[in-house]
């Protein structure tokens, strides 16, 4: 299936090759007179020699785009992590079970839209590729994905979940998949629903189970929160920081598992989100498991949540 994908991306790219280079000349030429402008300022006038030797000639838009591109890349801020301090700094906890659940739901994420992206390994039953994820999230309404390769070049498939129902497009196959929502529980367990799948995508806890019927207690110094709900065994494990470091859903009738662990998180709106992320799930002989680690983190910002299907694609109900 890999070759396949492969064999279908060289198509599409032979097929848009003078669209690319068109795309590389322009932009190239753009890069060009950038640089050459750079090379006047007093900082790197001592380069300047090395400047016009490698960007002139019929090459330098390219040479001109990839430089750019490099230099953005290497000058990109790194995220600050919040590390998760020692058990034994930790403040004593007091005895309260509904006002310790009150101060764990306190470390949610507030927001009311997210824009994410990062680079992510995904797997879908054995079938493994290395991929662009773009995420936007408007909170409570619709979640947005775009799936892409080659460092975002090709766009590979597409999807927008709301709270009852999902579309999909496999750019690939040329196809649209319309579902209602419960379609996810091909892959998840069949008691998550919207809600539930919006707080794991932010390493927000699931509302359901913060509340007196579940299990409250601390494991080596940290808070434990444990259950059961319709069939379905959950446990979540806290940092020190007071947010979600792993999350496990279970259906040993219906055999169904979910596992879900976060790590380095990052500040964002004053409050934490984790920047990784991997996600392992399993019905039966399917599995998907997702790792990702998030370069850009942005909330409260405008999103939009484009979905134009090609008059040639395939719907499939």
């Amino acid at each position: 299936m890999k070759r396949n994908i492969l064999n279908r991306t060289y198509a599409v790219i032979a097929r848009n090759e003078s669209i690319l280079q068109r795309w590389l000349i322009n932009s190239g030429t753009i890069a060009l007179r950038l640089l050459r402008k750079l090379a006047m300022t007093p900082v790197l006038s001592p380069f300047r020699g090395i400047f016009y030797l490698h960007f002139s000639g019929r090459q330098s838009p390219y040479f001109a785009t990839l430089f750019i591109a490099l230099f953005m890349v290497s000058c990109r801020p790194k995220k600050e992590i919040v590390k998760a301090p020692p058990v034994a700094e930790t403040a004593p906890v007091k005895d309260n079970k509904s006002e310790n659940l009150a101060i764990l739901l306190g470390k949610d994420l507030q927001y009311n839209t997210l824009s994410l992206r990062g680079k992510a390994d995904l797997d879908i039953d054995g079938n493994t590729n290395n991929v662009t994820l773009n995420l936007r999230i408007k909170k409570d309404e619709k979640i947005w994905f775009s799936v892409t390769a080659l460092g975002g070049a090709l766009e590979a498939a597409r999807g927008v979940i709301t709270p009852d129902s999902i579309l999909l497009m496999n750019r690939l196959q040329k196809t649209v998949l319309r579902k209602p929502f419960s379609y996810v529980h091909a892959y998840t367990n069949k008691q998550v629903n919207f809600g539930w799948l919006q707080s794991i995508l932010t390493g927000n806890t699931i509302k359901d189970f913060m509340a007196e019927k579940s299990d409250l207690k601390q494991e080596n110094g940290v808070w434990v929160v444990n259950g059961t709900e319709q069939n379905l065994a959950y446990r979540t494990l806290f940092n020190t920081l007071l947010k979600s470091v792993e999350l496990t859903l279970n259906d040993a009738k219906a055999a169904q598992g979910l596992k879900v662990t976060y790590d380095k998180h990052t500040p964002v709106n004053n409050g934490l989100f984790p920047s990784v992320m991997k996600i392992n799930s399993a019905v039966g002989n399917k599995k998907i498991s997702v790792a990702v680690e998030f370069v850009k983190i942005d909330a409260n910002v405008a999103v939009e949540f484009p979905f134009t299907v090609p008059k040639s694609f395939e719907l499939i109900n």
